[in-house]
């Protein structure tokens, strides 16, 4: 029965179904051949699978996130990269990084990194002399920073299913952000240095400061959250409706740069995508449930543990697994169905949960840029009017680097966990 339901999920995406319906027909395919379990369990598992306090972070995070981006932040975080880094070889590119770095502290999500700042990065590159496919696959790359450093939708998806600390998340997502960060960097001065790519003029102190000025505002936000969390001010939960709040104030009263008839297709946007996410949650519980049913987690689990118990073996097959999948599914989707498998084994080795979280989090950031189905590269496909296999032939350098990362936050656990020690202890 278990291959029914893994080859019927296949069959159905191969169909170009919804990932979310195709995991609730596969699921309610199996429970008919089954015939032993009521299918009144398919409406209680996908009212379970979002029955979750911590889940109410996630429309407020994706909220404060929109109305940032309606308000117009956009040209402020750029102004204030392009002074910090737009000197340095390669400037746009380096600026491309550093804005998807300021911007993961508001959005917390890889795609609407892509989406919001994408067509406006890309086209500024290319403007500036910049080849398009490089454009787009630097803007991609740097878009995986998002759910690195903290907020982070995919740190929170995680938090519920693992049971571990939201804070202890962010926190550990901040050293692994800004490595990225420079990681990518440094592959885009090497790159520049070759291509002869264009640099920005250094700026005046005046220059400097009025941008710096006019970005602070935003920049609190990532301390808003995280502050309050950790100070015990206020729940993730709760972190996330301040944020919002607070994103509404700046824009609306203080920048004044949000419309009010602007703020109705922001609700729009954060329902659409909220019910998007939350049903790929619902229908994802009930497609995990069933394979814990089957007994799949443990199979898996002796399967590994039958390999090595070596911590170093485990995360590195669970690696090239996360990968793989990454490669083929919806970062949330294999949260939801590989977390709760692999958190046991994990566990058993005695590897941090916290540590896990976020390397499988860094792993799918890296799928959501390479084929078959990178939502982020098609996403910056369509942008820069460019072929998958342009966009893959110039992604190679930055891929390395990720993958660099990847291996350097695997098996150095410090490089996670200083920060989350440190203040938590």
């Amino acid at each position: 029965m278990t291959l029914l339901l893994l080859l019927s999920f296949v069959v159905f995406l191969a169909l170009n179904i919804p990932i979310a319906f195709s995991l609730l027909l596969s699921s309610i395919l199996y429970l008919l051949a089954q015939g032993d379990v009521p299918l009144i369990a398919v409406a209680q598992r996908l009212a379970a699978g979002t029955d979750h306090y911590l889940l109410l972070a996630i429309p407020f995070f994706f909220l404060a996130a929109e109305i940032m981006s309606a308000g117009g932040i956009m040209d402020r975080l750029a102004r204030f990269a392009t002074v910090l880094v737009g000197h340095i070889r390669g400037g746009l590119g380096q600026v491309n990084v550093v804005n998807s770095m300021l911007f993961a502290g508001i959005s917390g999500s890889a795609v609407a990194d892509a989406a919001s700042m994408g067509r406006f990065e890309v086209e500024m590159m290319h403007r500036a002399g910049y080849d398009k496919a490089f454009s787009a696959v630097i803007t991609g790359a740097s878009a995986t920073v998002g759910p690195i450093i903290p907020p982070s939708i995919p740190f929170v998806v995680y938090a519920s299913i693992a049971s571990v600390s939201v804070g202890g998340l962010f926190l550990a997502g901040i050293v692994p952000g800004l490595l990225l960060g420079l990681f990518l960097m440094v592959t885009v001065y090497i790159i520049a240095g070759r291509r002869n790519y264009p640099r920005t003029e250094r700026p005046t102190f005046s220059e400097a400061l009025v941008a710096t000025w006019r970005a602070i505002p935003i920049l609190l936000l990532p301390g808003i959250i995280l502050g309050g969390i950790l100070s015990g001010v206020f729940t993730p939960t709760e972190a996330a409706t301040v944020a919002a709040f607070y994103a509404f104030v700046l824009c609306k009263f203080l920048l004044r740069s949000l419309h009010w008839k602007e703020v109705l297709p922001v609700l729009q946007r954060v329902g659409t995508d909220t019910a998007k996410l939350m049903f790929i949650i619902a229908s994802g519980s009930l497609f995990s449930w069933i394979l814990a049913r089957e007994g799949v987690p443990q199979a898996l689990a002796a399967t590994f543990l039958s390999v090595s118990r070596e911590p170093w073996a485990i995360l590195g097959m669970m690696n090239l697994l996360l990968l793989f999948l990454g490669c083929f599914l919806e970062p949330i989707v294999v949260l939801i169905l590989i977390v709760p498998i692999l958190a046991p084994v994990v566990q058993t080795v005695g590897i941090d949960l916290i540590h896990f979280g976020v390397v499988v989090t860094l792993n799918l950031m890296i799928g959501l840029i390479t084929p078959p189905v990178g939502t982020v590269m098609f996403v910056l496909m369509g942008i820069a009017d460019i072929s998958m296999e342009e966009f893959v032939k110039a992604m190679w350098p930055l891929l390395a680097a990720l993958l660099l990362l990847l291996v350097l936050i695997t098996y150095v656990p410090a490089v996670v966990l200083f920060l989350p020690r440190l203040v938590m202890g």
